[in-house]
């Protein structure tokens, strides 16, 4: 019996280490823009690449986080694609203070803005104005991508959305400094002029609301690029910059002297004690998650997750198919809502699913991320969820109604809140466990994770059953072979729909990490968070 344990162990821990070093090659590739040739074409100019940019910018020793780096990914491949977004992002330390840095690719496109990009972008200044932390922008970009302007000018959340983040974050005392390292140019010239403080390049800097093109065009006027919006021409006649910078690395000293003089915030006040690693060992938690869809106890995942692997359980015998519990994680207190995978017995002697939420589980972590507000504690959620229990028994027990509660509670919440999206994430459950749209601080994913309406074979089976009446109904019968086919077909695409690497392409989730960096992830972040007073909570009508 021990060595069927320690043969599935080892099955269970090769899929996923495969599945890691699957996503980190994936990411050495996006890592490299617009490729070699760009890039080499840049440090031609005397710039700095924007990768290079933001590690000379960064903190060495410090720990950091990349987000949105899968942003684009398989898209765009009509207009030749657009490598993680074609902006880069990373949140980390300057002097030793946590910041978001926002770096615009000019290898990708000559750093022109596609659709992507402005979420991406949107996406950093959530970051910044949720948890009142410094935001560095190092502009490098030939501005909208025209073909598809469309799709990131005129909307709420397009481009203009970017400079009424500036307006709102200066209003809210956020710092925010901006570094012209290359082309700025229309609209995009107000991103850096909007922010605080403007440094700007010479030679390679440039800003203006309109290029010697256009301003020939419109105006009849002949006048070369440095003249018309150079560096020399805005430090010393139109004063719309505040610092000229010889080249790229004075320029980015210059940005870490000025965060170093910025003043302490207000803090949070989250509680930590002096961090502890866990006692089981953190890399078993390679095998613990299943190669193959089978149960599994998610109790022993957390113990690799958690300091001393010490938990404090909340009604530890009821609603067992979400397990909540008090812990540390690196030090800080956190509420731990997770979804348990086993199959359990509840205490009216019912056999419940794991992964499935049920009245009792919904009820008990409604009521737990209550007490978190009321205590002030950061939640954590893991994922691994198919969804509310359905069924004549779930509903006339008012699974809606205590569905509901939950959502409620996670929506209304004002502690920090922290996704990790382990497994399946489906439905009404991807929601009640602090989906995208739950404004977690940080939503991170590890390679295994699915994030869909339901899972592949269902979905497809129920398209599959639609298609089929539709066919019976125009007098038309399918044979067994063609009925299979279109299945294969609906489930195919739809599997491709629900993987890690599609939802971290469209910034459904901010990162896919290796499981052994969620409590990076999850410390960082609370550090984040705990930049920004946590507001009075109030859950408004709860469904009982």
């Amino acid at each position: 019996m021990e060595n069927k344990i320690d043969i599935e162990v080892s099955k269970n821990e090769d899929s996923l280490k495969l599945e890691v070093s699957r996503i980190k090659r994936l990411m050495q590739v996006i890592e490299k823009g617009g490729g070699e040739k760009r890039l080499e074409k840049i440090r031609s100019q005397g710039k700095m690449t924007a990768r290079e940019r933001i590690e000379y910018l960064l903190d060495k020793d410090r720990e950091y986080i990349e987000i949105g780096g899968f942003a684009g990914y398989g898209m765009y491949e009509e207009e030749g694609g657009c490598p993680a977004g074609g902006v880069v992002i990373f949140l980390g330390y300057i002097k030793g203070r946590l910041c978001i840095v926002v770096a615009n690719d000019a290898s990708v496109k000559a750093g022109a803005w596609f659709p992507i990009t402005g979420k991406k972008n949107l996406r950093a200044q959530e970051i910044a104005m949720e948890n009142r932390i410094p935001i560095i922008y190092l502009v490098d970009s030939a501005g909208v991508f025209l073909p598809m302007q469309d799709e990131i000018f005129p909307d709420k959340e397009h481009f203009g959305r970017i400079f009424r983040n500036n307006a709102r974050m200066s209003s809210m005392g956020i710092p925010q400094i901006a570094a012209i390292m290359g082309s700025c140019v229309a609209g995009g010239a107000y991103l850096p002029i909007m922010s605080d403080e403007a440094l700007i390049v010479e030679k390679n800097g440039s800003v203006f609301l309109a290029g010697p093109y256009l301003v020939k065009a419109a105006i009849g006027e002949d006048i070369d690029q440095e003249t018309l919006g150079g560096a020399t021409t805005h430090s010393e006649i139109s004063g719309v910059t505040d610092y000229k910078m010889p080249d790229d690395k004075t320029c980015l000293d210059t940005i870490r002297d000025l965060v170093d003089k910025i003043g302490a915030p207000d803090k949070a006040g989250f509680d930590r004690i002096k961090p502890a690693i866990p006692a089981t060992d953190p890399k078993r938690i390679y095998g613990l998650y299943p190669a193959t869809a089978k149960p599994y106890d998610m109790t022993e995942m957390l113990k690799c997750l958690v300091d001393d692997s010490k938990l404090t359980y909340y009604k530890e015998e009821y609603g067992k198919t979400i397990i909540c519990a008090y812990a540390r994680i690196d030090g800080w207190a956190v509420g731990i809502v997770a979804n348990d995978r086993k199959i359990v017995k509840s205490g009216k002697g019912e056999m419940q699913i794991g992964g499935v939420i049920y009245s009792e589980s919904a009820d008990k972590a409604a009521r737990f991320i209550m007490n978190c507000n009321q205590k002030k504690i950061p939640l954590v959620f893991l994922h691994d969820v198919t969804g509310f229990m359905v069924g004549s028994k779930s509903e006339h027990g008012g699974i809606i109604k205590d569905g509901a509660k939950m959502v409620n509670a996670v929506a209304n919440s004002t502690v920090p809140k922290f996704s990790i999206v382990v497994g399946n994430s489906y439905g009404a459950g991807n929601y009640a466990m602090c989906g995208k749209a739950y404004d977690p601080r940080l939503i991170v994913a590890w390679p295994t994770a699915k994030i869909a309406v339901m899972g592949g074979a269902q979905a497809a089976k129920t398209i599959l059953q639609i298609q089929l009446a539709s066919l019976k109904a125009s007098g038309k019968e399918a044979d067994e072979e063609a009925v299979q086919q279109l299945y294969d077909k609906i489930k195919q695409r739809y599997d491709d729909q629900t993987t890690a690497t599609y939802a971290a392409s469209r910034l459904w989730v901010d990162a896919i990490i290796d499981p052994l960096e969620t409590r990076k992830i999850i410390s960082m972040g609370i550090e984040m968070a705990n930049h920004a007073p946590v507001e009075r909570f109030n859950p408004g009508v709860i469904q009982t």
